[in-house]
């Protein structure tokens, strides 16, 4: 019977470092959720905001303390083991199979090679250029993800690795970027009410929130900040540029949250 791998994880990956790279997404998510609930609750939008921003503050640095300090994350995952199987496993990777005709473990077994829009391929020997032994791709394959999935995943594991590098290198550099951050997240309050159906608006939320992501890893590259640091002067610290960039969005968001507030509650007086 056939066997198609799935997908694993790489090998030889540190648990302490997954973690970090995978801090960002409940941070999102909590974040989102939580303005998404307030909204619901017709909470008022300063508490909601200041009561996200402390909770979401609190569970960064217990995190990111917890993942420095539990030494016993350190190696949880393993170099995966060698995947074995009979004859009839299948290979897959961007729509190129190849169908192992023997075990797995015999290198020079016979194959057939399938790629898109060409005849099949079968390999007695698969013998490549100056009879050297073509390898088999490296296992697990799978199928690859849309772009959109893996673009997401990319800015969430680089947001990750600029926490852990920023908690590392100096801790009062970790704590001004993450609440600069989580400030910023939380300011987008009024957007979880911009229409009658929670759902649509924590849709809505979804994608400025992904936006913001990708804001992110724009505003965190080399050549960006270095743009932004000649405006600001050579003087002006080059670690406090993100976190600048953020606040002041943030409090941009509030202006226009408060300015949108007062008018309605004017027009409110006028009827």
């Amino acid at each position: 019977m056939a066997r198609i791998i799935p997908v694993s994880p790489q090998p030889g990956v540190d648990a302490a470092e997954l973690a970090w790279k995978t801090l960002p997404i409940p941070i999102y998510v909590a974040i989102l959720l939580s303005l998404s609930y307030s909204s619901r609750k017709k909470m008022p939008i300063p508490l909601s905001i200041f009561n996200i921003v402390l909770m979401a503050c609190l569970f960064t640095g217990l995190s990111s303390v917890g993942i420095d300090r539990y030494v016993n994350l350190r190696p949880a995952i393993s170099i995966a083991a060698p995947v074995e199987s009979g004859p009839g496993m299948i290979l897959s990777r961007t729509n190129n199979s190849i169908i192992l005709l023997r075990e797995s473990t015999n290198t020079r077994g016979s194959r057939v090679v399938s790629f898109p829009y060409q005849p099949l391929i079968y390999q007695e020997v698969p013998m490549g250029p100056n009879n050297s032994i073509i390898q088999l791709p490296p296992l697990p394959l799978g199928y690859e993800s849309p772009w959109f999935i893996r673009s997401i995943e990319i800015d969430f594991v680089l947001s990750g690795i600029n926490l852990m590098n920023l908690f590392k290198s100096n801790l009062f550099h970790f704590i001004i970027y993450a609440f600069s951050l989580i400030f910023m997240l939380s300011s987008l309050r009024f957007m979880l009410g911009f229409s009658r159906w929670p759902m649509a608006n924590v849709f809505l939320g979804a994608l400025v929130f992904r936006g913001l992501l990708a804001f992110e890893e724009f505003i965190n590259s080399q050549s960006i900040n270095s743009l932004i640091g000649t405006f600001l002067g050579e003087s002006f610290p080059p670690h406090l540029i993100s976190p600048l960039v953020f606040t002041a969005l943030g409090l941009l968001v509030i202006l226009y949250t408060l300015l949108v507030h007062i008018a309605k509650s004017g027009r409110k007086a006028n009827v």
